[in-house]
């Protein structure tokens, strides 16, 4: 099939492979068509330090062109290209492109680095064949390419001869086939037919044709009523492309809608597949760096500056994925607000529809190659190591609450700082993008970011937000939420699906948008002081005037409930709770009275135990207690005064012993503080010896990958030159002509068993100077002709005569080395016997 080779948008399939790779490629080319229509890229870790011996290796595997790639090489079908030792490979413009490695040491990432670009280059036609190998290379690559519509094919790892590439690309849930080496070259072959387009570009006109629009609405049909996932809304150009694919991995024809249905109704996994095609779930962390230095520069210093501690910071992450964005947000903040030395809480809501990317948002773990993209200083702070990869730490977790949630459908979240939503309008109809960005709109708070795609713009609303950065898309809230607009806004979503979601009885959204503002308004004014900690207290949520019992410390900021708590309220507030905790219901205590600045009124402290998540929180309320009515005075009497004087003094002793009992306490528990510091600091110390050895672990896997891979090398080339000599002297034992081969100094090299007859010569005679073998022929002239041969003279042929009477013609050749030099000589006898006799 050559129909590629005459246009210019044939597939170009990357192959990574590390150790064991060499084996893999070679059966995988051995398996390949001898016309496939495609070029073919390999990344293999190789030992930057020697040269690579691969496109010999591999030429013998393939009819295909095999060349080590080189700086503006031109990528055409039929064609293998190889990386060369100690580079990165890019693609762009049709052309292979060369640079140097961003990290000379330890675990480098070439295959990552090919893959972004291909998928930007190649879009649906770029292909990932992820072979054996150690690491996770490519697990970031391969996601650029799914989110341009490419294919991502894996080794299965049980065939692999190290499974730690196939196992850590398959474990990010993007791989469309995981396939034994031999059965890759078929799945490779509908792609091959398939329509091919640009990255995420529009369709032509023509190619619509391909899959008819009823087709479409079925296939979207079918999955708005079998699972909860509703694409009405989503760009039909976008959807059909995904869904072609799929049917041409299913060797089903665009037309053939009737099968496809059938085997989305009885095959969970292929509807699951497509799902995931179609939600696109491609994120990474800090994506476009550039946007992420603005926000950090000019946005976030804005949003924390003047901020107090009862003001949190709230943001809304839509569209989160799997939660690399998100925690780059969160990372931001957390080193603004550090910086700054503030007191200030973040309330992160990040929401996606698809509940298998949340999971793995709440999960928190990720593959090392993230490495690529954080930098070392917040992979030691932000970050967990662990064998499987890096965990976000206690801290990051903490702060985001991840919901699974439609945006179309659901109401949004409310009085936000900040939205991001960032690559999910592109694929929206207009008029959803429209609906979305009001929701958004209404969300915010006066002057509150929006941060969008790099693709996407606030369309029709530039009366609603205000440029902040435009090449970057970030935006700023302008103008006022109309009363009822959050109703109005999802009342234009599918009534239908809406009551779904709602649920029965729920009152309409108007309704719903009067009881919100009449909560608030409430919770504002007639709500006690509460303050939402953990059983550690550690501060996590305040609501009302907490400033009468709360002040903040000076020194480091702190969210310790007690040492914020103002003086007298220590231990009435750990016995409450100490109280609560053991009975697991409310306890309520008295206060004493609050500061002479309130009132000096009385109060009391009630603790309910709560549970949020599977985490045990408390919750104390700060309630005031009405004043008692003055009864009338009258004049106390001696017996009485006296009788007080005794109770004051036996108060005052027993306020002495009870505070002295509270000191002795507060050192212990100074003392406690103390050795958990140092408990601490002595687990850091042993978290960055650790972190150390993985690093070195790190460095050494893959010297060793690359050792591997070059030990391969020599073991073919060596198999090769084993073969090539057997083949050399079979061709000249069978030969009757006695050929004798010396060096420079005339030192027997090699000879053939019919030399014998000119010469007594045994085995054991190489490396001997021929002078020392007795010679059956009378030729005296031999050593003189051989030494004018070496000095650059031509060929020398004499006829020489035996003591047997045999006769030979004796030719002397030079013997070239490397460079053409002469290294030696060739002998070589050649019987004339019967042509002498005849002549005579």
């Amino acid at each position: 099939m050559r129909v590629a080779k005459d246009r210019d948008d044939f597939p170009v399939v990357a192959i990574g492979a590390s150790a064991g790779g060499l084996e893999a490629c070679r059966r995988l080319l051995h398996a390949l068509p001898a016309d496939t229509g495609m070029a073919f890229i390999l990344v293999q870790h190789l030992d930057p330090n020697h040269e690579s011996m691969l496109v010999d290796l591999l030429s013998s595997a393939t009819t295909m062109a095999v060349v080590q790639a080189s700086e503006g090489m031109p990528i055409v079908p039929d064609h293998l290209y190889v990386i060369p030792p100690g580079r990165y490979l890019s693609v762009a413009a049709g052309a292979l492109h060369i640079s140097q490695p961003e990290a000379r040491h330890g675990a480098r990432l070439p295959f990552d680095h090919l893959l972004t670009t291909l998928a930007l280059a190649y879009g649906r036609r770029g292909i990932c064949v992820i072979l054996s190998g150690t690491g996770a290379d490519g697990c970031l690559g391969l996601k650029a390419v799914k989110q341009h519509g490419g294919m991502v094919l894996a080794q299965d790892p049980t065939e692999a001869s190290y499974d730690g590439m196939p196992r850590s690309a398959i474990a990010t849930g993007l791989v469309d086939r995981v396939l034994p080496v031999a059965e890759i070259p078929s799945a490779l072959s509908p792609q091959r037919a398939a329509p091919t387009y640009g990255p995420e570009a529009p369709a032509p006109a023509s190619a619509l044709d391909h899959l008819a629009p009823d087709h479409l609405a079925r296939v979207i049909g079918f999955l708005r009523g079998q699972t909860e996932h509703d694409f009405t809304h989503y760009k039909p150009g976008t959807l059909q492309r995904r869904i072609e694919r799929r049917m041409a991995m299913a060797a089903l024809a665009a037309d053939d809608v009737e099968r496809y249905l059938e085997i989305l109704r009885t095959d969970q996994r292929e509807r699951d597949l497509l799902i995931k095609d179609l939600l696109i779930n491609v994120t990474s962390f800090f994506r476009d760096p550039r946007v992420f230095d603005v926000l950090a520069a000019q946005v976030i210093p804005g949003l924390i500056h003047g901020r107090g501690s009862d003001q949190p910071i709230r943001l809304w992450v839509a569209g989160c994925s799997t939660g690399e964005e998100t925690y780059s947000l969160v990372m931001l903040f957390r080193e603004a607000i550090t910086a700054a030395k503030l007191n200030i809480r973040l309330q992160v809501f990040a929401s996606d529809v698809d509940p298998e990317a949340v999971a793995t948002a709440r999960e928190g773990l990720y593959p090392e190659a993230i490495a690529k993209n954080v930098s070392p200083a917040r992979l030691s702070r932000f970050f967990v190591r662990e064998e499987q990869g890096y965990r976000v730490s206690p801290e990051l977790r903490a702060v985001v609450v991840f919901t699974i949630q439609d945006v179309l459908a659901d109401p949004p979240f409310s009085r936000l700082d900040m939205i991001s939503c960032r690559n999910l309008l592109i694929y929206l109809m207009p008029d959803a993008q429209t609906k979305v960005l009001s929701l958004f709109h209404f969300a915010l708070v006066e002057r509150g970011i929006l941060l969008l795609g790099s693709s996407e713009t606030v369309g029709g609303m530039e009366g609603n937000f205000e440029v902040i950065a435009k090449s970057e898309r970030i935006y700023r809230h302008v103008g006022r939420a109309r009363a009822g607009e959050l109703g109005a806004i999802l009342a234009s979503a599918d009534g239908t699906r809406l009551l779904a979601r709602s649920g029965p009885g729920q009152p309409p959204s108007r309704d719903g948008a009067y009881g919100e503002l009449c909560r608030r308004v409430v919770l504002e004014t007639y709500a006690p002081a509460a303050v939402l900690i953990t059983h550690g207290y550690e501060q996590r949520y305040a609501l009302g005037p907490i400033d009468r019992y709360l002040r903040v410390t000076p020194g480091t900021p702190t969210h310790d409930l007690l040492a914020m708590a103002r003086p007298g309220l220590r231990t009435r507030i750990r016995a409450a709770v100490h109280e609560a905790t053991k009975s697991g219901a409310r306890v309520v205590v008295a206060g004493g009275r609050g500061a002479s600045g309130d009132g000096g009124g009385r109060f009391s402290i009630a603790v309910h135990p709560l549970q949020s998540e599977g985490e045990a929180l408390l919750l104390l309320c700060f309630l005031d207690e009405p004043a008692p009515e003055n009864p009338p005075s009258r004049a106390a009497t001696p017996g009485e005064s006296q009788r007080i004087a005794e109770l004051e003094q036996e108060l005052a002793a027993t306020s002495a012993e009870l505070q002295g009992a509270i000191r002795n306490l507060e050192i212990s528990g100074e003392d406690q503080r103390i050795a958990h510091e140092e408990a601490l600091s002595i687990n850091e110390e042993f978290q960055s010896t650790n972190e150390e050895l993985l690093t070195s672990k790190e460095e050494l896997q893959s010297l060793n990958e690359e050792l591997t891979a070059l030990n391969t090398q020599l073991q073919e080339t060596l198999e090769r030159q084993r073969t090539t000599s057997n083949d050399l002297q079979n061709i000249l034992y069978s030969t009757d002509v006695a050929t004798l081969f010396l060096d420079r100094a005339l030192n027997i090299r090699f000879f053939t068993p019919a030399t014998r007859a000119l010469f007594n010569i045994i085995p054991g005679d190489v490396g001997r100077p021929l002078r020392d073998l007795t010679s059956l022929a009378v030729d005296r002239a031999l050593a003189a002709d051989a030494r004018a041969v070496l000095r650059g003279a031509a060929a020398i042929e004499r006829e020489v005569e035996t003591d047997a009477g045999t006769w030979f013609i004796r030719r002397i050749l030079p013997y070239r080395g490397e460079n053409d030099a002469i290294d030696g000589v060739v002998l070589t006898f050649t019987d004339i016997t019967e042509r002498k006799r005849t002549a005579e």
